[in-house]
């Protein structure tokens, strides 16, 4: 083996260590904050001085915060599945704590992703909410996260904890091509794909730039939000040790 393959087999194990990593995270946050603040302000100044759209009228800049949040919602749940074969294949200690730090956000992002799409549904559809494939699909994806988050903290021991949260994971990852190709394969309410295509884009580019800087400055605003939720699952963990040992050393020394 060379030394550089060496080198960088030696940095991934100090990833792998939860005090490096806290020191890593500790040096690269500030500067991700400062970063992803500027790109989602370029994107948002950018999206409110688009142009409207001739059908849609103003109301189309609902899309330069509902995509992100759709995007997000299943690149989430994409990590998550990472997360979960780094559990259960590799045994990366920090694989756990990467998927359940990310639980929260995922949910997060994907309730925003229904909010926003329901709110640009109405004036285009007539109607808040349809039981159409796209829009139940990631419903469900709603629910799969509240589930993992309800599994995490229903059993007391870590190891099985994490083993239970990663099968479920990749069990469900199985909802995420659902999500992405249901335009194409049923006939549905919600508009096919217009930015990922073989094909190229079939959005003009005066709306598709602004839509990919925000899609940009949602992403960094995730990796923030992932780092520091890692970060501070790290410290929870190191906590309920120090306690659980504390109340083993009392009961140890108790009369």
């Amino acid at each position: 083996m060379s030394d550089t393959a060496t080198q960088q087999g030696v940095r991934w194990i100090d990833l792998a260590n939860p005090t490096r990593f806290i020191a890593l995270v500790d040096r690269v946050l500030p500067w991700l904050a400062v970063v992803t603040l500027v790109t989602l302000a370029a994107g948002l100044w950018m999206g409110f001085a688009a142009p409207e759209d001739y059908q849609q009228g103003i109301t189309v800049r609902i899309m330069y915060i509902h995509v992100p949040f759709a995007w997000l919602a299943m690149m989430c749940y994409s990590v998550m599945a990472l997360s979960a074969l780094g559990t259960l294949v590799w045994r990366h200690p920090l694989a756990d704590v990467s998927l359940k730090a990310a639980a929260p956000i995922g949910a997060a992002f994907t309730l925003l992703a229904l909010v926003t799409g329901s709110v640009w549904g109405k004036p285009m559809w007539g109607t808040w909410w349809v039981w159409d494939a796209r829009l139940t699909s990631v419903f469900v994806l709603f629910i799969m996260y509240l589930g993992i988050m309800a599994l995490t903290r229903a059993l007391d021991d870590p190891g099985r904890s994490a083993k239970a949260a990663a099968i479920v994971t990749l069990v469900g990852f199985i909802n995420i091509p659902i999500i992405k190709f249901s335009v194409d394969w049923w006939n549905t309410l919600h508009q096919p794909a217009s930015v990922i295509r073989l094909d190229g884009p079939t959005i003009h580019p005066s709306l598709l730039w602004p839509l990919l800087v925000c899609a940009l400055g949602f992403t960094l605003l995730f990796f923030t939000l992932h780092l520091m939720a890692m970060r501070t699952e790290i410290w929870r963990r190191r906590v309920s040790a120090m306690r659980r040992l504390a109340a083993r050393n009392a009961e140890a020394t108790a009369p």
